[in-house]
């Protein structure tokens, strides 16, 4: 699944960042990111994603 959302992020920021929060403060700067440019929404999306991959990872052991 991390791997769908990472390439989503890459195609479409704002989806992947929503597969991974929902609807949260954090897809509405994702969204403004990307229509401000395509390259700070892709940016902002894989490091929302590596994050939140990286605490779920942290938090099972």
């Amino acid at each position: 699944m991390k791997l769908i959302r990472l390439a989503l992020g890459f195609l479409v920021p704002p989806v992947g960042v929503f597969l991974t929060y929902g609807l949260s403060l954090t897809l509405v700067i994702n969204v403004l990111l990307t229509l401000l440019g395509w390259v700070p929404g892709i940016i902002h999306a894989v490091w929302v994603i590596a994050k939140q991959s990286e605490q779920q990872q942290s938090d099972a052991v």
